[in-house]
């Protein structure tokens, strides 16, 4: 990209035996060797999501019919081992939403990062946006790990994509003018 930081999506974005994954992030990041560390931590939760035994769940868990839950209970375990709590509350305590919740929470260097899980309502009603909002408005979390289906089967046996177009929809965010105060969000495709 001209001005962002955004890599270009991984060829495992097609691969259906392989994690998607994507970073954006800002041209020029507030603090380089905080944004190193979170680098690491989600390049930990990928190549958990890639072990064969994850990626096993995951196909299980992304059936029509069954909520973000089902993946949200894979990842839970590893979530904990890297050190992020589950569904903490207090975070917006100073924000006019403060009853908003991430799925997990980390602290980080002088900050944190969020990471949401999203299923079926990914695009539908706009889940991608609303995490990123999250983070947008959480006073302690400049980082996000979004963790969303590559493809969304349909009731009729078809499917949508999914990982494309939310790396489309936040890629905005990450490009002057429209920079967003989230230093980065780093992008799982299951």
């Amino acid at each position: 990209m001209d001005q962002s930081r955004a890599t270009t999506p991984d060829a495992s974005e097609d691969a259906p035996d392989e994690i998607a994954f994507r970073e954006l992030s800002k041209p020029s990041p507030t603090r380089p060797y905080e944004l190193r560390e979170v680098r690491k931590l989600a390049q930990e939760l990928r190549a958990f999501l890639n072990r064969p035994s994850t990626l096993g769940d995951l196909h299980t868990s992304h059936v029509v019919g069954k909520s973000s839950a089902a993946v949200q209970s894979i990842l839970l375990p590893e979530a904990e081992r890297l050190g992020f709590q589950s569904e903490r509350r207090g975070l917006f305590a100073s924000c006019a939403s403060n009853g908003v919740r991430p799925d997990y929470f980390r602290v980080i260097g002088q900050s944190g990062i969020l990471i949401e899980v999203e299923r079926g309502k990914t695009l539908d009603n706009n889940m991608d946006l609303l995490d990123l909002w999250k983070c947008h408005l959480c006073p302690i979390a400049d980082y996000l790990f979004l963790v969303v289906p590559k493809r969304r089967p349909t009731k009729k046996g078809a499917s949508r994509v999914m990982f494309a177009r939310v790396c489309h929809r936040l890629e905005a965010f990450f490009t002057v003018p429209n920079l967003v105060n989230v230093e980065a969000v780093f992008l799982f495709g299951y």
